[in-house]
């Protein structure tokens, strides 16, 4: 069953390819990735070095989201939220 996804995500690539597809959607998308992958390695970072203070911020889609979108001042907001309203 794997071997049939990975003939068609290939089949599109190569149609996309041909057709002339714009190439900034995947540049977007990519770059998004990114964000949110060094968004929840920040999150880790940050709750491995908080231990002994008791700051724990979840690592999920949501805030990882925030981080990766608003940066150091969304995991600031985060923190604040997690130590005033919850």
């Amino acid at each position: 069953m794997g071997d049939w996804v990975l003939l068609l995500l290939g089949a599109l690539v190569i149609l996309l390819l041909l057709v002339g597809a714009s190439i900034k959607p995947f540049r977007f998308v990519g770059r998004l990735g990114v964000k949110f992958i060094i968004a929840a390695l920040f999150l880790f970072l940050f709750n491995s070095l908080t231990t002994m203070t008791g700051l724990f911020v979840p690592i999920n889609l949501t805030t990882t989201a925030v981080v990766a979108l608003l940066g150091l001042p969304g995991m600031l907001l985060l923190v604040a939220v997690q130590q005033l309203i919850l």
